[in-house]
């Protein structure tokens, strides 16, 4: 027998689906007329209010009638109106069955249907004489409409689909592709309605108004009772439609994209879109063997969205959009706001809603308490799918947050969670903007980890990329035929550097979509902040572009005045509705006013960009420089460590030792170092001290806190074997991350190491000058004035009774922190006693102390 086709129209039952552990609700079938008796909804007040129905007369024994296009009557009023030019009275019933066709079953194949359809409540039968009037034909769609709609191009279905009252009663006219009949089915009623051939079924029902009604969609060999989309309003309302046009719509994550909800008493799912360039828009599904021809959507107007609300649709449903192109031709895409999609490569989106109970309440109500530049901030940065190859989020959540808190990092910060289809691409060009990427689980597992190191004490801050986008044919690129996220200025649109494609920042849906997004992670996920990537590549119209292949603004410059304008935009939206968040900008550039609030215009003549911190590019390649050199040639090099304190207070910085130093042949940190082993490990463990103690915050990418040697790679991830205790090197790199953590230690019970960064009073030299002895000496100070003092030794020798000159208010000082220490793999150079000042003027102190400098190692000294 002829199976029923693929895309048999929703309600049909699909092909089994394998329930995935990130989607444990799958999605709700229509269940044949043999599994269940036909639910039926309670009938329309005006119609309870007619006459009672003629009484259905039981059914008769043996086969099952001959299907019909008669109807059992409403009432015998309704029954005896009369035809309307509209419709014409569907031919008689005759006496004896009609010879089998491809619309009519054989009584084989009949008894076969009914014995299928056997239920509590039997089918009515086909009543005979003169009881009622049949189901009348309707005038045929014309050419244009009928054409428009099976190809997908109706910008209004609704009007030719569902039930509408006409004079002479209701027409009903339904689309499903590949059905041999279509009853409709309500209170007192069964009708049979037409088939105009294509999938088209329709019929004229006297009645005096629209019921409540369900669709009895026969095929070659079952039977479906499902609802029809096309009796229900839009599911979207006037105000969201209007925030979606001012492009202002700051919660857009809840008016488009695929939203379970109950809809008229109805549960199902809203499938919603924006595609303003679109002849017509489909849905096309596992639910409908990917198939749309009966699943068009409705244009809403001037917004460009479309809307079509399906019931039975739940969670675990696969789905895009087929999208008429301008020229007619026709794409499938991934809906953009989709809030779960498929694990690369599979592309589908998945209906989904987040069941997750948090736990952080505590953490979320405090986390705002002190701001994020006085407060302390280390962070550990990690590349999720390659921290502990093979992990999912919820076992991730049980050994991330326990490292993390064991070595004292205030916060996290993941490298891109969105999806992405290309690993390599280390989550950095996105086509699920809304969606965590599904390679570890599912959204929910995903918040589960957080609120896991939310209850362990740290925060979270994830890799955001609002610069550009992929080109993949079933992401965001032309859309809906047309440029549409990236600008319609090929030069504009095309990233020179990544082959990737730039959004139009300066079109509002657009931007409304890039900073719902922001708010998006801050409050569905209570992430803490957002680390917003490649900056400088939207601020810059000739941004690695050569002359002539950029053109300026209205101005005449080379500022990106939309970029502009969304940034600030964004990082306004983010801090008004998420107290205690912070955003961060990798900014290479010495743009002015990258964190300064939005309203104080510079001297540039712009308004700050409204970050709350900024990446310091400069301390990183300059410091990097400097210590990659041999010591005997730092000296020449001395300045690459202290110039960063000129600009030091132009910005609220961090210190960054991230992903990108550590791959492509750069080397990790403690290779980058020269000398032996034992040199490497000793410059490795003094360069984090002197960037502890150094003004700014502290970010270290994974692997770097035990001193890997080799590269970074997200096929493999940190090497975690050179912790083994078998590993015969095992107590060198343990010991450089116990330094790390004895470094987050201090640095959190030190106020003098992060109250102060951002303003000049925090920080002074005592020598930034001793370039011969390449030594740097410097004083840390609280709100309180309370001191920490900080020197590094980058020579390999030992410097005895070294002289600095200290603040006179202080009796004594004692070692606190010295990076040689023999438990971090050091020589165990030390200065064990506290050191008492002398009167001996030195460095512009009327006292001074001399001490003991390690070799190649960082010292901190607090007042006794």
């Amino acid at each position: 027998m002829r199976r029923t086709p693929p895309g048999f129209g929703h309600g049909c039952v699909p092909p089994p689906v394998t329930p995935r552990p990130d989607s444990p609700t799958p999605p709700e079938e229509a269940v044949p007329v043999t599994a269940r008796k036909p639910s039926r909804t309670a009938p329309d007040p005006t119609v309870a209010a007619s006459p009672p129905p003629t009484p259905v007369e039981p059914a008769p024994p043996g086969p099952a009638p001959t299907p019909t296009t008669d109807v059992t009557p409403v009432t015998a009023a309704a029954a005896a109106t009369p035809a309307t030019p509209e419709a014409t009275p569907a031919p008689a019933a005759p006496s004896a069955p009609a010879s089998p066709s491809a619309s009519t079953p054989s009584a084989a194949k009949r008894k076969k249907g009914a014995e299928k359809r056997t239920t509590a409540a039997p089918p009515r039968p086909r009543r005979t004489g003169g009881g009622g009037r049949g189901v009348r034909t309707v005038r045929a769609l014309d050419d244009g409409d009928r054409g428009r709609l099976l190809a997908g191009e109706h910008h209004a279905p609704h009007d030719l689909l569902g039930a509408h009252m006409v004079r002479g009663g209701v027409v009903l006219r339904v689309l499903r592709p590949y059905a041999r009949s279509v009853t409709v089915l309500a209170k007192g009623l069964r009708a049979e309605l037409h088939d105009d051939g294509d999938g088209l079924f329709s019929g004229l029902l006297p009645m005096p108004t629209v019921p409540e009604y369900q669709l009895l969609v026969g095929y070659e060999d079952n039977e479906i009772e499902v609802q029809d989309p096309y009796r229900f309003l839009p599911a979207l309302g006037d105000l969201d439609l209007h925030l979606i046009g001012e492009g202002r719509h700051e919660e857009l994550w809840t008016a488009l994209g695929a939203q379970p909800m109950e809809h008229q008493g109805v549960t199902g799912t809203r499938f919603t879109v924006w595609a303003p360039n679109a002849r017509g828009v489909r849905v096309v599904g596992d639910f409908n063997y990917w198939d749309g021809t009966g699943f068009p959507m409705r244009s809403l107007g001037s917004t460009g969205v479309w809307e079509l609300f399906l019931p039975a649709i739940g969670e675990g449903t696969l789905y895009k959009f087929d999208i008429c192109r301008p020229d007619g031709s026709h794409t499938v895409r991934a809906d953009p706001m989709a809030r779960h999609a498929e694990v690369p490569p599979a592309t589908a989106s998945i209906v989904t809603a987040s069941h997750h109970e948090w736990q952080d309440q505590e953490w979320m109500a405090h986390r705002g308490d002190v701001p994020v530049h006085e407060a302390p901030f280390s962070v550990y940065e990690v590349h999720l799918p390659s921290w502990r190859p093979g992990l999912t989020y919820r076992r991730l959540a049980e050994q991330l947050p326990a490292y993390v808190r064991d070595l004292g990092f205030t916060h996290v910060e993941l490298m891109p969670v969105s999806e992405h289809p290309f690993g390599g691409s280390w989550g950095y060009q996105v086509t699920g903007f809304f969606a965590p990427t599904s390679r570890m689980g599912s959204p929910d597992d995903f918040r589960y980890l957080i609120d896991a190191l939310h209850r362990a004490g740290i925060g979270v801050i994830v890799d955001w990329v609002p610069a550009h986008f992929p080109r993949d044919e079933w992401a965001l690129a032309e859309f809906d035929g047309r440029p549409l996220y990236e600008h319609s200025d090929p030069s504009r649109a095309a990233h020179p550097d990544w082959g990737t494609l730039e959004f139009d920042f300066g079109r509002t849906e657009v931007r409304n979509f890039l900073v719902a997004n922001a708010t998006y992670w801050c409050e569905e996920f209570h992430i803490d902040g957002l680390r917003v990537d490649a900056v400088a590549s939207m601020l810059y119209l000739d941004y690695s572009r050569e002359n002539g292949d950029w053109a300026p603004n209205e101005h005449g410059g080379r500022e990106n005045l939309d970029a502009v304008a969304f940034l600030q935009e964004m990082n306004a939206t983010v801090y008004r509705r998420n107290p205690g968040v912070v955003t961060i900008a990798e900014e290479s550039t010495a743009w002015d006013g990258v964190t300064r609030a939005t309203h104080h215009v510079g001297p540039g003549g712009f308004g700050g960009l409204g970050f709350g911190l900024k990446w310091n590019m400069g301390w990183m390649h300059d410091s990097l420089e400097y210590v990659s050199k041999e010591p005997v040639h730092r000296k020449y090099h001395h300045n690459e460590m202290t110039f960063s304190m000129v600009y030091a207070y132009s910005e609220n910085y961090v210190l960054p030792i991230s992903h990108d130093e550590v791959v492509h042949g750069k080397q990790s940190l403690v290779s980058k170092m020269p000398g032996d082993w034992w040199q490497q490990r000793a410059n490795h463990r003094a360069y984090l001290g002197f960037m502890w103690a150094h003004p700014g915050k502290q970010l270290l990418f994974m692997g770097q806190e035990f001193a890997q040697g080799a590269e970074w790679s997200e096929g493999h991830g940190p090497d975690w074997w050179l912790l083994d205790p078998s590993y015969e090197a095992e107590s060198d790199h343990r010991g450089v991350r116990d330094l790390v953590r004895e470094l987050n230690a201090v640095y959190a019970a030190t106020p003098a190491l992060w109250q102060r960064d951002t303003v000049p009073e925090g920080f002074a030299w005592v020598d930034g000058g001793a370039a011969e002895d390449n030594v740097f000496a410097f004083l840390r100070f609280d709100v309180d004035g309370a001191p920490l003092l900080a020197v590094s030794n980058f020579s390999p020798v030992v410097r005895h009774e070294y002289r600095l000159g200290v603040p006179p208010s202080v009796s004594a000082w004692a070692e606190v922190l010295n990076t040689d220490a023999a438990r971090y793999g050091g020589g165990d150079v030390l200065n064990p006693d506290p050191l008492k000042p002398e009167s001996v003027a030195a460095h512009g102190h009327r006292t001074s102390v001399q001490l003991t400098l390690p070799p190649l190692a960082t010292v901190w000294l607090k007042p006794v």
